[in-house]
């Protein structure tokens, strides 16, 4: 036979601290526990054999007393109340009482006496009172779980939240009655906290119960061990809070400032530069990933002003692509059109009606019938379903009432379907995005005018000279700088004479283009009557005054085989480089000059010897200037270069370029490189009497 090892004491008679006293039939004390004489002050000596009456009660009590002991004696039943006692420090107490008859087996009749200080039965029955109202009436769902993590108890709200009653949760594990929830996870955590007795608090659980299982909630639950006074382990308590609406909420105001900074980034990120190409990149980057997995940039081609090929059918569009962006590798990339095609898309496809009605197109989930619809061929709408394409938006490039394309917006990875609120926050980056690209393409069209016109105006083919190698370079500046008014040229004089010239006309675009077209036509002019470099630039300077904010800067050198001379005049220009034989490249020590337009300023010509041999080099500012280094260190670069050896004037012209063009140079670069051939040709002598 085995005995069952009797459970630990309970903590709530602890508490209450119950005291027991036995009287006989005549009143007399017979037992005395421990807690009585904490209760009391007597110890067991003092009391056992003394009349319970005459040692606990005030005289003027007593009456009652013996009235109350002898209807306990005659079996009239339990007496409960709660009576004034005379402790042993001659201070009255109020004690609660449960009396009662009690028997042996000689029929000896006893009453027992069970007492507690009535404040702490008071305490304790609040207490008791606040548990119990908090637990059945608290909206919180609270549970009990033993040591093996079955449940003990629970409030109704818990039930609400689980959706089932207590009878069908007491006695089972989570993981039997709630299969839909992480039950691993939850389960660990208790046995975490019944192990180390640290509360877990307010971990986040996610998932769906029996109460509403066509939905995620979210709940925050703490988890408590629970101990008895002497510290034996109970189990675990967990106070469960439904806080989907609160999580919803926070998501909701996360992406709020998700889009906000979005919005903020797309301000100062997109249009940064003039470039239609980056622009477009520009507006790719911000909304790939936050946005979509896949974006593309695509501009209608008659919006760019080109030449195209014949107008497609009506109904239909052609776009060029000129951006595409993907968050990670995917085939959907293979679908998009390749950065700078053209892509022809029929009058039912839905980035042609985008741009057709300028209204936004959005397919919260795309069907496969939807995929035929937005891919340009059956190819492409192949390789978006493999991609898992899912959800689809277009919404159009708008500028100042024209649609210039559409931003077109992919989901593949992203689970959430795009929604309204993508809608907006795609459309206001898309405005931002339409301003720039169109101030953009008004740029570029500018700028090609202008540089159309600017390499009209430039010399195409500069005669040959006998006497001399020339080589020349012109390059606008980079695609986000606006074209310039630099210049060169080559002139035939009398007398085999060759005039070299270089000027750059301040300022940019077409205006800069056309008056460095008039300054050329008629520096030409002025060439033509044969006059000296100083009066050249006079009468040049004079000409410039029916020009409207006119400034240039030009130097006008002639080359005379015949007198072996180099004339040089400067008005406000860097000066020229003259490489010699046997010694190092120098910059020439001429009188600047102010430049053209600036007005009643002599200009002075500077006359050096000419040597078979002798290398000049004429350029614009844009050769050396950088917005970084000081323009003395970029000469001295420059005479670094010539100094090494060079063979034919055009590689020359071309390290020149590759060593000190800055890869996106704000400037033009115009250059003119002159050699004396080692043995000029002589003048013929003129014919007929002196």
């Amino acid at each position: 036979m085995t005995c069952r090892r009797a459970s630990g004491p309970g903590g709530l008679l602890d508490l209450l601290n119950v005291a027991a006293v036995v009287l006989d039939a005549d009143g007399r004390i017979v037992l005395w526990s421990p807690q009585a004489e904490a209760l009391f002050g007597y110890s067991a000596g003092e009391a056992l054999g003394q009349y319970a009456g005459r040692l606990l009660v005030h005289e003027e009590h007593l009456e009652q007393v013996l009235e109350l002991f002898a209807q306990v004696m005659a079996g009239s039943g339990i007496w409960a109340g709660v009576f004034p006692i005379r402790h042993k420090d001659g201070s009255t107490r109020l004690v609660e009482f449960r009396n009662m008859r009690l028997s042996d087996d000689r029929n000896d009749l006893y009453a027992l006496g069970l007492a507690s200080d009535q404040a702490t039965v008071r305490r304790v029955e609040r207490d008791v009172a606040l548990c119990t109202a908090l637990v059945s009436q608290s909206p919180i769902g609270l549970v009990v779980m033993d040591t093996d993590l079955r449940y003990v108890t629970c409030n109704p709200a818990l039930e609400r939240i689980d959706g089932l009653t207590a009878e069908e949760l007491v006695g089972r594990r989570v993981r039997d009655v709630l299969p839909h929830l992480d039950y691993k996870a939850i389960e660990l955590s208790m046995r975490q906290v019944l192990a180390t007795g640290v509360p877990i608090l307010d971990q986040e659980i996610v998932g769906r119960t029996f109460a509403d299982p066509d939905h995620e909630h979210v709940w925050s639950v703490s988890t408590f061990r629970l101990e008895d006074p002497r510290g034996k382990v109970l189990g675990v308590a967990k106070s469960i809070v439904d806080v989907t609406d609160r999580h919803r909420m926070a998501a909701e105001a996360h992406h709020a400032r998700q889009r906000l900074a979005l919005i903020a980034d797309a301000s100062v990120l997109i249009g940064t530069t003039l470039d239609l190409d980056r622009t477009a990149h520009e507006l790719a980057d911000i909304v790939v990933p936050d946005l979509a997995d896949v974006a593309a940039v695509d501009i209608l081609d008659s919006a760019l002003d080109r030449r195209s090929p014949p107008r497609p059918a009506q109904g239909s569009s052609l776009f060029r692509a000129l951006a595409v962006k993907a968050a990670y590798p995917t085939e959907a990339l293979r679908a998009a059109d390749p950065i700078g095609d053209l892509a022809h898309y029929g009058a039912d496809r839905l980035v042609t009606q985008c741009v057709t009605y300028g209204e936004p197109v959005l397919v919260p989930r795309v069907e496969r019938s939807d995929l035929s619809r937005i891919a340009r061929d059956p190819a492409g709408a192949a390789l978006l379903a493999r991609a898992g394409l899912h959800s689809y938006l277009a919404v159009p490039l708008t500028a100042r009432g024209e649609v210039l394309g559409a931003l077109d917006l992919k989901r593949i990875r992203n689970p959430a379907p795009f929604d309204e609120d993508d809608l907006v926050l795609a459309s206001e980056l898309a405005a931002r995005a339409a301003v720039s690209i169109d101030n953009a393409r008004w740029y570029q069209r500018e700028r090609s005018t202008a540089l159309t016109l600017q390499r009209s105006l430039l010399p195409q083919h500069p005669p040959h000279r006998p006497g001399l190698e020339i080589a020349y370079r012109y390059q606008p500046a980079g695609a986000a700088s606006e074209v310039g008014g630099d210049w060169f040229d080559v002139i035939p004089l009398p007398g085999g004479k060759t005039a070299l010239v270089v000027g750059d006309v301040m300022g940019s675009g077409v205006t800069a283009a056309a008056t460095m077209g008039q300054l050329s036509s008629a520096i030409r002019s002025l060439a033509n009557l044969d006059l000296e470099p100083a009066q050249v630039l006079h009468n040049l300077d004079c000409s410039t005054r029916g020009l409207e904010q006119c400034i240039a800067t030009c130097v006008y050198a002639i080359c005379d085989p015949g007198r072996r001379q180099w004339r040089i005049s400067t008005a406000g220009h860097l000066p020229p480089v003259l490489i010699r034989a046997s010694l190092a490249p120098q910059l020439l020590e001429l009188p600047t000059g102010v430049p053209l337009g600036v007005g009643d300023i002599p200009f002075d010509t500077t006359t050096l010897d000419l040597h078979p041999g002798d290398q000049l080099l004429l350029y614009t500012d844009g050769l050396v200037e950088t917005r970084d280094q000081p323009i003395d260190t970029r000469l001295h670069v420059l005479l670094g270069l010539l100094a090494e050896p060079h063979g034919a004037l055009e590689e020359a012209c071309d390290q020149l370029l590759h060593a000190l063009r800055q890869p996106d140079g704000h400037d033009d670069v115009a250059l003119l490189f002159a050699r004396v051939q080692d043995h000029p040709p002589q003048p013929r002598p003129r014919s007929g009497p002196p």
